[in-house]
Order: structure tokens, then C-alpha cells, then sequence
């Protein structure tokens, strides 16, 4: 019987595409979605009658698969569809990477597209379908703010737990600036200084607005072949070397503990299945819509422990020039979020890996891990990508 370390290197990213980033200037969602597909799949020296696998899915539609399908005119053997938030293109990897093994298809096309920025279908009407489709019954009856109201709860708690202060979650606001500064494609790239976090406008006590990600429009793709074939594909392969998606709850209110997430046992397995550690790591992308996140997520992962994000970050280890680079194309916070924002901590990933990021270009770097974080806290999906040198 197979364990999943077999599986380790099997799968190659082998081309990656973006469309509509910040605004789709009158695009739909399936345009910019098609144009992202487009180039991830010529990016990788394919045709779109390559593509016999699909993975896919969106926060308004229950059965986004089967119109994407039918718009890219292909007809997938391999079809993955679960939908958990913006984890979901991260947690698509390891399923399709078992259908490549299994031969059930050859290339799949993980592909997402947004435009809750410029949709005219207002975000106000989005968020009471989804609440329709994503029932929360133990808060919705009180009406947080959702998101922000249980990403701030997961602050406070972390603050009075382990002393974490306002001055400190800025930090994390800040480098991600200063990454975007770097990156012609950041929505925001003006200066951003601590005190411009610490006396923007509250939005939930105690996150300000520059604790909080972008609302924007975005596309993105990536397609998945096998190993061996990648490696006579027209770019050169990221491989995965490992991948683990672990969910522990849905409400905040649900978490056993708001200091802690399952990314504590997806960040294992993908750091298992890998055979490397966390100190192997050149390069990180962290889902930050918040700046809660990237605190929690580098202690359970372990780059740090459990109380000590605040001091970590706070000696500018994950700003340009620290010692661990993170969020380098200045994430969630800066460059862009478009609802669910996944694919594109794996496409800075790829684009870090095969050495394409110019000025933000993290030297040497061969060992990526990415984390993705759906929902409020909720699900959670690692996955640790290399170059053929460190594979």
C-alpha cells in the first residue's frame, strides 16, 4: 500500500497565468478566469485540448466546474470542485496530484477567478448569498462584521495571551509594503509606516484598515503534470514536495483555541510528506488577509513559537533584507486579494522559485513553503514546492 510520501516530487507545476489584476475593467469572472487559463497553459507549452483535468471553484457558485468547463470548451477526465475558501486551490493539489499518478489525466488546470471589486452584483448582495450558502448558525444571529469581527476576536485573544501589541501586527502590514514597493503588479505600493497602520481608521477593534487585505479583482492559473513530463515542458518545472490540507472548524467560535490553527497539522504533513524542515525554507507565502494571520501562521507552522510571532516579525525578519522572506509580492495586505487568494501565494512561489521576480528576487531560493488559510481560521493548506536542485 502507498503511503503519501510516494507521491513526493510525482507532480510538476508546469505553467502559471494571471489576468485582471486589481481591476478587471469590465471584464466578468470567467473572462479574466479564461484569460488566467490561457496563459498558465501556454506558459507551459500546452494546448487547451491538452487539458483533460479541472480543478476549480468560487465563493458564488455552488457548480463553478461545469460552466468554467463548458466556457474553456474542454472536456476534463478529472474533475475537483470543493469549494473551502481560500485554501481551496492550495488543498486541490494533492487530489490532483493522486488522479495524475492513478493515470485517470495527464494536465490539469487549476484556475479562479474574481471581480468582487468592479462586479455590478455589490459585495453587500454577495455577502448575504453566501451566508445563504455558508450557514454560521452560532454567529450569524448576531451580525459581526464577517470576516474582520473573528479575525479581530483571534487578535485580541492573541494579545492578551501572549502580551502581542498593535505596534507589532503593523509591522506585518508594513513589510508587506515594502515588498509590494518592489512589485510592478501591487496594487498598493505608496510608503506605509507604522504609524500610518496604528492611526488608520478601526474597523474591528483592534484591527485597523491596514490590518486588513485588499478587496480587488484577480485571475489565476497553474497547470499540473507529471514529473517526467515536465521536465521536457517548455518552463522549467516547480515540483511539489509535499501538500496537506487539515480543517478543525467553521465558526471562530468553534476553535478550541483562537491562538491556534489546523495550519499546526497541515504545515506537519507537508513538511513530512517533503522530508525537509523548516529550517530547509527559502522563501514563504502566508495567506494574510489579516494581519493576525501571518503571526499565527508562522508559530504554527513552527518558524517561531507559539507567543513569539510578534517579537519575530517585529525584528523585520520578514520584511526585504530579514531572514525569512515573506509574502514577497507583498500578499493579501498590498498586492492584491480577490476573495480567495490561494493560487496566488502558489504562483509567487513558482515565479520565486524559477528565479522571474526581479527586484524582490529572493537569491538562491529553491525551497518554497506556501500556506493557504480559508473561511475564518477555518481551513487550512500547506504546501512545500522546489527547483529540480533541491527535489
Amino acid at each position: 500500500m502507498k503511503s503519501l510520501n510516494d507521491f513526493r516530487a510525482k507532480a510538476a507545476i508546469a505553467g502559471i497565468g494571471v489576468a485582471g489584476l486589481g481591476e478587471a475593467h469590465g471584464y466578468s469572472e470567467a473572462e479574466i478566469l479564461a484569460q488566467a487559463a490561457v496563459q498558465a497553459v501556454a506558459d507551459a507549452g500546452l494546448s487547451m485540448q491538452d487539458i483533460d483535468g479541472l480543478a476549480t471553484c468560487s465563493s458564488s457558485a455552488t457548480m463553478w466546474a461545469m460552466p468554467v468547463a463548458e466556457y474553456l470548451g474542454i472536456k476534463p477526465r478529472f474533475i475537483e470542485s470543493t469549494m473551502l475558501g481560500g485554501s481551496s486551490f492550495l488543498a486541490h493539489l494533492l487530489p490532483a496530484i493522486l488522479a495524475l499518478e492513478s493515470g485517470q489525466c495527464n494536465a490539469v488546470l487549476v484556475c479562479y477567478g474574481s471581480t468582487q471589486r468592479t462586479a455590478v452584483f455589490g459585495r453587500k448582495e454577495g455577502v448575504k448569498a453566501r451566508a445563504l450558502l455558508d450557514p454560521q448558525p452560532f454567529e450569524q444571529p448576531y451580525s459581526p462584521l464577517s470576516p474582520i469581527t473573528s479575525y479581530a476576536l483571534a487578535a485580541a485573544r492573541h494579545m492578551h495571551e501572549y502580551g502581542t501589541t498593535r505596534r507589532q501586527l503593523a509591522e506585518v502590514a508594513v513589510a508587506a509594503r515594502q515588498w509590494a514597493q518592489l512589485n510592478p503588479e501591487a496594487m498598493m505600493r505608496d510608503p506605509l509606516s507604522i504609524e500610518d497602520v496604528l492611526d488608520a481608521r478601526m474597523i474591528s477593534d483592534p484591527l485597523s484598515i491596514r490590518d486588513c487585505c485588499l478587496v480587488t479583482d484577480g485571475a489565476g492559473a497553474y497547470v499540473l503534470v507529471r514529473s517526467d513530463r515536465a521536465k521536457d515542458m517548455a518552463r522549467k518545472p516547480v515540483y511539489v514536495l509535499g501538500s496537506a490540507t487539515a480543517v478543525w472548524n467553521r465558526q471562530i467560535s468553534s476553535m478550541h483555541d483562537l491562538t491556534t490553527t489546523a495550519a499546526a497539522e497541515s504545515g506537519k504533513r507537508a513538511l513530512e510528506m517533503a522530508g525537509v524542515g523548516i529550517s530547509d525554507i527559502d522563501v514563504v507565502q502566508l495567506y494574510d488577509a489579516f494581519t493576525i494571520n501571518t503571526l499565527l501562521f508562522l508559530e504554527d507552522l513552527g518558524f517561531c513559537k507559539k507567543g513569539e510571532g510578534g517579537s519575530f516579525v517585529e525584528s523585520g525578519a520578514i520584511a526585504p533584507g530579514g531572514r525569512l522572506p515573506v509574502n514577497t509580492n507583498g500578499g493579501g495586505l498590498s498586492c492584491l486579494h480577490p476573495g480567495m487568494y490561494g493560487i496566488f501565494l502558489l504562483i509567487e512561489a513558482v515565479r520565486q522559485l524559477r528565479g522571474e521576480c526581479d527586484a524582490r528576487q529572493v537569491d538562491g531560493a529553491e525551497l518554497a513553503l506556501v500556506h493557504g488559510n480559508g473561511g475564518t481560521l477555518s481551513s487550512q493548506s500547506t504546501a512545500v514546492l522546489s527547483t529540480e536542485v533541491a527535489s
